[in-house]
């Protein structure tokens, strides 16, 4: 986790809206009929023609641009010909390069109407996302994140996947520190000002374990609840300074 100058932060400002205003376009599309293949390949000519590469492709031989994980998928869902349907939730995770900065967002959408139990466990992902963001700050500590994140899910009734969790940023994709959503606060790792960090939680209705599955000619796997109930994530990219934090990934 190194510091960024005010030139780095600029260059991070710029991939991260990039970033923001792709997965923005990528939710108004979202409609059932439409594959998540399509949601790819729109993604990919939108960040060439921005001048930026999709950080995704190739990326430990991943081979898609974004991520689209449906329903039962907590992350890493390769795009492919599966139609949306009614009722689905599909989170798309886009990060985007711009002159050798990541900008990294994620959000999970409605296909068309979708049950309660959906509507809920999608909204206590993004408002846990935004506790842990909440607690980003110079010198707090992982622990404080992933302990704020925990207690709002389990308040409400949901788990936290433990085992994949946000990352440092900035040159490169993924950095230390691992941001955990779950933790004791004042433990893990401090926060230095000027780095940036992801804060994305993956909220699972059950504690059934994770299954893990492999992506052919990858080193990245996929994950799905082990007893295929919903899971929701949300993600932004955050600048922590020297009196609190900026969320780069925004978009109005």
């Amino acid at each position: 986790m190194t510091p960024l100058v005010a030139s780095e932060i600029k260059q991070m400002e710029k991939a991260c809206q990039l970033a923001g205003q792709l997965l923005k376009y990528l939710g108004s599309l979202v409609r059932p009929g439409v594959t998540t293949e399509e949601l790819d390949k729109i993604a990919y000519d939108w960040i060439l023609s921005h001048e930026a590469k999709p950080a995704p492709l190739g990326y430990h031989g991943f081979p898609k641009s974004i991520c689209t994980s449906v329903n039962e998928v907590i992350c890493h869902g390769v795009p492919g010909s599966q139609r949306l349907e009614v009722g689905d939730i599909v989170n798309i995770d886009v990060t985007c390069i711009k002159d050798g900065f990541y900008g990294d967002t994620s959000s999970t959408y409605f296909v068309g109407e979708v049950s309660d139990q959906a509507k809920k466990i999608t909204q206590c992902a993004e408002e846990c996302m935004y506790q842990g963001i909440d607690e980003v700050k110079p010198f707090a500590t992982t622990g404080d994140i992933g302990y704020a994140v925990n207690q709002l899910a389990r308040k409400r009734g949901y788990f936290t996947v433990r085992d994949i969790g946000g990352h440092g940023i900035g040159k490169v994709f993924h950095d230390e520190p691992f941001v955990p959503s779950y933790g004791k606060k004042g433990r893990g790792i401090r926060l230095k000002p000027w780095c940036c960090i992801t804060v994305e939680p993956m909220i699972n209705q059950t504690s059934a374990p994770i299954r893990e599955f492999a992506i052919p000619h990858s080193t990245i796997k996929y994950y799905q609840t082990g007893d295929k109930s919903l899971s929701a994530q949300f993600e932004h990219t955050v600048l922590i300074t020297d009196k609190g934090h900026e969320i780069l990934t925004l978009i109005d």
